[in-house]
């Protein structure tokens, strides 16, 4: 098949492709798969019952029925409940903001498709513009979004060591520079792979320097406030005008319904809007439909503070009880666990690359990703990034364990 230029792009191996065909082969197989790899939320049983409770009711509800699966809704998304999230953002945080400022898209990932080629890649002038990720490492699905080769630009972080085998990636406030190629400053909080939570400090730095610079602000906030609040740390969301705020319904436990949540000025929901329309006509509103009483009653934010994050928070200080069980006697880094879903673990002067023993590993049923995927932009050679791997330890506590044995077991037969 002759692909055209797009057909080649994107038509190729990448590495969220790799992620996905691997967690979808662990859950189609009759094998033990030790599923560390994805970004597969967990199963908790409270939000399952929750959110069974609410499709029962709409079931049970002809208008509601219609709203969520018989009807188009707008091509921003359903409107009463993106007017039930304008109103749960003035309310709690004081957001100047209405269902004007409000989109939805098809999942978070083709809000990022969008957003990045609205803003970087060839520009009417002649100039070609890109995307600044201020700290690497972030997530793997920036990698491969843009219509054109090269629309990303990332910075090395500095790195703090900060004892108990645990270290933290820091905004290296002195390299920062925007240039004129800069269309839009990019951060995931709490970011994917590593759990790191940017200081409200950071913040503040990197959204003055975006306003001097003229650019956007984009935050992915997948993981963070006011759902799902996967976070082990204090930290404040902010939002204004320059600041675009994306978010997710997947990490409450519902990526099958791929509803994404962009706010931002009017005039970028307009376009997003329009993008929307072209590509989809309109989003579902499976999602919206299925949220919309938890976000009006404000329960959501009852649900996350209490269920949600608590329940990943003991997930993750037993598996990271357990790094520090099998991984004794091993020279290892465990980046500071502040959110999200994941270990970032790091082997320094590992003989082999991430990428080996990501293969070693799957060859044993124990599915990580190797650290390389995730420095999307980074054009320098940092032997950093080839010494770190990502898990996840939002699967079965068991299976938690038997992989973290197996990484164990790999990274000492590497060095010996």
């Amino acid at each position: 098949m002759s692909w055209s230029e797009f057909g080649k792009r994107f038509a190729r191996k990448t590495g969220a492709r790799e992620l996905m065909e691997d967690l979808g082969d662990a859950l189609a197989s009759d094998r033990d798969i030790c599923m560390l790899g994805g970004g597969n939320p967990a199963h908790i049983p409270e939000i399952e019952a929750l959110f069974t409770a609410e499709i029962e009711r709409i079931l049970g509800d002809e208008r509601e029925y219609r709203r969520m699966f018989a009807n188009y809704p707008s091509p921003a998304g359903e409107e009463r409940f993106r007017s039930a999230l304008a109103d749960l953002f003035s309310r709690e945080y004081g957001w100047n903001v209405s269902a004007k400022n409000i989109a939805l898209t098809s999942g978070s990932q083709a809000g990022f498709f969008i957003l990045f080629n609205l803003l970087a890649g060839q520009h009417p002038d002649g100039t070609f513009k890109k995307i600044l990720l201020p700290v690497t490492p972030e997530y793997i699905g920036y990698q491969n979004l843009g219509l054109k080769e090269g629309m990303l630009s990332a910075l090395k972080p500095s790195i703090q060591e900060l004892g108990d085998h645990l270290f933290k990636y820091r905004l290296d406030v002195e390299n920062l520079q925007i240039g004129d190629d800069i269309a839009a400053l990019c951060v995931s909080r709490p970011t994917n792979p590593t759990g790191n939570v940017l200081t409200d400090a950071e913040m503040q730095q990197l959204m003055r320097a975006a306003q001097e610079a003229n650019v956007p602000f984009i935050v992915d906030n997948a993981y963070g406030m006011p759902f799902p609040r996967i976070l082990f740390t204090e930290a404040q969301p902010f939002w204004n005008e320059n600041v675009i705020m994306c978010m997710s319904m997947s990490k409450l436990g519902l990526p099958g319904i791929r509803t994404g949540v962009i706010v931002a000025n009017e005039a970028t929901i307009d376009a997003i809007s329009s993008v929307n329309s072209v590509l989809s006509l309109s989003v579902p509103s499976v999602g919206a439909v299925l949220l919309h009483d938890l976000v009006a009653s404000g329960r959501i934010l009852d649900v996350s503070e209490n269920i949600i994050r608590p329940y990943y928070q003991a997930k993750m200080e037993r598996a990271l009880e357990c790094v520090h069980e099998y991984f004794a006697g091993l020279d290892y880094r465990v980046h500071k666990p502040e959110g999200a879903l994941f270990l970032w673990l790091w082997f320094p002067g590992l003989p082999i690359t991430s990428n080996e023993l990501y293969l070693r590993l799957r060859a044993r049923d124990v599915l990580v990703l190797s650290g390389h995927n995730f420095f999307p932009g980074l054009q320098e050679e940092w032997t950093h990034r080839d010494e770190c791997i990502r898990m996840t330890y939002s699967q079965d506590d068991g299976m938690v364990r038997r992989g973290i044995a197996a990484i164990a077991e790999e990274v000492r037969r590497a060095y010996e």
